[in-house]
């Protein structure tokens, strides 16, 4: 069964932001990494598991995958088939405190 890959709007915003730092270097850069980003979500429906565990929550639903140089953080939620991103950060950055938290 596939699951459904949902955004929040805090993850949203991180790409948008990502984006438009590295806009002011390299627009072509910048798409390339949003792709990326794109792309490896959308893989997420099939494999949900194939991130690893996020260190810092040491919770099995809390994973990452890297793309470049960003974590993408996803909760999976297997009672409803759904995986949502959470969070795209850089890698060098801490986990926000905040993170959108699924009950």
């Amino acid at each position: 069964m596939d699951y459904q890959v949902i955004w929040s709007p805090e993850a949203l915003d991180d790409v948008d932001e990502i984006a438009a730092y590295i806009h002011k270097d390299s627009p072509i850069y910048a798409h390339s990494v949003v792709e990326q980003i794109i792309k490896k979500s959308n893989k997420l429906n099939k494999l949900p598991l194939r991130g690893r565990v996020v260190p810092e929550l040491q919770d099995e639903n809390y994973r990452e995958v890297f793309i470049y140089s960003y974590r993408m953080v996803y909760h999976i939620n297997e009672d409803v088939s759904e995986v949502k991103i959470v969070a795209v950060i850089h890698g060098a950055r801490l986990l926000p405190e905040d993170l959108p938290v699924d009950d």
